[in-house]
C-alpha cells in the first residue's frame, strides 16, 4: 500500500500545473469532460505501465544500491527543475475533431506530451525500489486524479493558487524523496 500511496501522491503533486493539466483544461473547451478524462486516462495508464515495467526490469538487472543512489540523484534533479520552472507552457490540442475520434485525439496528444516527462521518469525510478505493479497503479491514480482536477476545477485553480507555490511544493516533494532514497 505504501508504494501505491507514494506513487500517487508524488505524481499528483508533480502534475499540478504541468502541461498535462493545462492540456486537460484546453481540451475541456473543445470536448465533453468525460471524453477528456477517458482519453487522458487511457494514455496515462499506458505510459505509466511502460515506465513501471522499465523500472522493474532495471531493478532486476542493476544492483539495488546503485539504482537507489541513481534514483535519489534523479529526484533531486527533478526538485531543481521544478524550482526552475516558471510557468508551464500551455499546448493547444492538435485537432478540433468531434465525435468518436475525440477520445483518440486526446489519448494521442497526452501520450506524446508525457513521453520523457518527469512523471514518466519518476514512475520508472519508483519501480526500481517498489513492485512495478503497485507503482503503476499509484502513478496512474495520481495522474488521473490530476487530470480530473484540471477538468473539473479548470483554470479557477490556477487563479487561486500561484503557479510558483505549485512548483515549490512539487520541488519539496521531489527533494524529500530524493534525500530518502540517498539515505537508504
Amino acid at each position: 500500500m505504501y508504494a501505491i500511496l507514494l506513487s500517487a501522491v508524488l505524481v499528483f503533486v508533480a502534475e499540478l500545473g504541468d502541461k498535462s493539466q493545462l492540456l486537460s483544461m484546453s481540451f475541456t473547451t473543445r470536448y465533453r469532460s468525460r471524453t477528456v478524462i477517458l482519453g487522458a486516462s487511457l494514455a496515462c495508464a499506458a505510459i505509466n505501465l511502460v515506465s513501471a515495467l522499465a523500472g522493474g526490469l532495471l531493478a532486476d538487472v542493476l544492483p539495488r544500491d546503485a539504482m537507489r543512489i541513481a534514483g535519489g540523484v534523479l529526484f533531486l534533479l527533478f526538485a531543481v527543475l521544478a524550482l526552475r520552472s516558471g510557468t508551464a507552457d500551455g499546448e493547444e490540442p492538435p485537432s478540433r475533431e468531434r465525435g468518436g475520434r475525440a477520445v483518440t485525439v486526446v489519448a494521442v496528444a497526452f501520450t506524446l506530451s508525457e513521453i520523457g516527462d518527469k512523471t514518466m521518469l519518476a514512475t520508472m525510478t519508483l519501480a526500481t525500489q517498489h513492485p512495478w505493479l503497485l507503482v503503476w497503479i499509484g502513478s496512474t491514480i495520481g495522474m488521473i486524479a490530476s487530470i480530473v482536477l484540471a477538468v473539473l476545477v479548470g483554470r479557477t485553480l490556477l487563479q487561486v493558487i500561484p503557479m510558483r507555490f505549485v512548483h515549490l511544493v512539487s520541488a519539496a516533494l521531489f527533494a524529500a524523496v530524493g534525500v530518502l532514497l540517498l539515505l537508504g
